[in-house]
This record gives C-alpha cells, structure tokens and sequence, in this order.
C-alpha cells in the first residue's frame, strides 16, 4: 500500500503536500473545497498551478473526498438538485487538480433499490457531462448508520452495475466501516472471507483506495466512530494484514483517523507492521 493521510487545505490547497511531507505520506487525501457549503468559488487558474507545481515536486497520488453534504440517493428534489450541482463540482475540481479519484459516500433512503436507483441516475448524468475525464468517482463503503446506503458490498456492486462506465468508477474501502458494517477483518480468517466476498460481489479491481481507520464500537454496530491505529477494536493484526495483501500493493491508502497530529506516528505503526512482516 501506498500509506498517507488527509491533509488539511488551509492556507491553500498546495499546502496538504507539505503537510503530508512532514508526516511521511506516500499518498495524500485532500478536500477541494469547504465541506461546510453547497457552493464554492471557481478554482483559480493560480490555485491550480500551484497544487500542480507541489504535487509533481511530491511525486506521490492524490485523492480529493468529496462533501459530506451531497445526498445523491435522496428523492427530496430540492436536496437532489443541490447534490447534483455540489457532486459535479467536485468531480471537475478534482480532473481539474489531477487528483486520481473522488471518494464519494452513496447517501442515504429508507428505501434500499430506490436510493440505489437515485444514485446510479446521477452517476450516470455526470458521466455524461465529463467526458473524456480521468479522475475516477470511488463509491466508499459506509458504516451502514441510519438509512445510509454502501454498507453492502451489493450496494456498491448495484451501483457499478447500473453505471456501467469501468473507466470511471471504483471503490474506496474503508477499514472502520467494514468492521462496523459486519464484514470481520479482525481475524485470520475472517479477513479471507471478507476478501473473498468482495471479489465475488463487487471485484477486487474496483478497489482503488483504502482509508485506514481503527474503530471505537463493536463489529456489526453500524456506528461510524474513527479511532487511531491500534487503539480500537479492530486492532493491529487487522492492519497488519491489509498493509502486506500483495493485491493492494500501489493502492492508496490514507489515514483518516480523529487526530492529525498524530498521523506521523500512525504511519510509523503501519510502515512497522510492514517491515516486520517482511
């Protein structure tokens, strides 16, 4: 894997390399844009050479996460016509910065096909409006809290099947919401199960990146709570595992735990667990 964080844009977006520098990131998480408002300010054309100028000095990948305000799997009209401008947004932000995916989380619907349905419609409308981009939209795998879809891997599967666009799309794993959406990674065997299962649902190819996060609730709890590595009920054999599977060898992988100052040392732990298994 290649390990990073997500790094913090202030002072501008160039500046999450120098951050992710300091604390040794082979691969950074940004966000484009505030995740507090639908609507932002245009990229300037001096924003981007920037970032651009920083990111071919770091010569490491980037991921933007997308806001956590869009709702794409909504039927509330006004929610969806909001979400579809911020969503789009993003997607030309990130082929704008060459960024090589958007992670996205799918939204929520009490209604499990009629979400799904809502969000591969607009998928498919962005596709339509980007062509020829590059920067893939990662679905991520959710935790499964409320009426949040994703927590399935036939959720995502439903999805890339509906969109049928491969160049475009792909998946982002998350480590806590597996664990708190039932898929057991803490153990031997049950990691290979896990595995095994996405490989058959959804392909292991669609994994294009990995947010590595340990997890403060149980398995099965469907409760997004982050905690650092190590420190949670997932536990350090469930990284071990993940940052030495050969599959996921120049796959980003990026910390999204609750404490950046802490990153450094986190990455320090899972470059451990990779050395001494090796």
């Amino acid at each position: 894997m290649l390990l990073g964080a997500h790094e913090s844009i202030a002072g501008g977006l160039h500046k999450a390399f120098e951050r992710g520098a300091a604390d040794g990131c082979q691969a950074i998480q940004i966000l484009t844009r505030s995740g507090r408002t639908w609507l932002s300010k245009p990229l300037a054309d001096v924003e981007i050479a920037a970032f651009s100028h920083a990111r071919k000095a770091a010569r490491v990948p980037v991921i933007a996460h997308g806001s956590y305000l869009c709702n794409l799997a909504t039927p509330d009209p006004v929610i969806r016509e909001k979400s579809l401008a911020c969503f789009l947004d993003e997607v030309r932000r990130a082929e704008a910065l060459g960024c090589e995916g958007l992670v996205f989380h799918p939204g929520s619907n009490g209604d499990i096909e009629q979400g799904l349905r809502l969000v591969s419609e607009a998928l498919r409308d962005v596709v339509a409006a980007t062509p020829g981009f590059a920067s893939r939209m990662l679905i991520e795998v959710t935790a499964g809290q409320g009426a949040c879809l994703g927590h399935r891997f036939e959720h995502l599967a439903g999805i890339l099947e509906r969109v049928d666009a491969p160049k475009r799309l792909g998946v982002c794993l998350d480590s806590c919401h597996l664990f708190a959406a039932g898929y057991d990674i803490s153990s031997p065997k049950g990691y290979e199960n896990v595995m095994k299962e996405l490989d058959r649902v959804v392909g292991l190819k669609q994994v294009r990146a990995f947010h590595l996060n340990d997890c403060k609730k149980p398995l099965g709890c469907r409760v997004d709570r982050h905690e650092n590595i190590g420190e949670g009920l997932l536990g350090v054999k469930a990284f071990e595992r993940l940052v030495n599977d050969g599959r996921f060898e120049k796959t980003p992988a990026v910390l999204e735990t609750p404490q950046p100052e802490v990153f450094a040392r986190s990455l320090k732990v899972l470059r451990g667990l990779e050395r001494r298994v090796r």
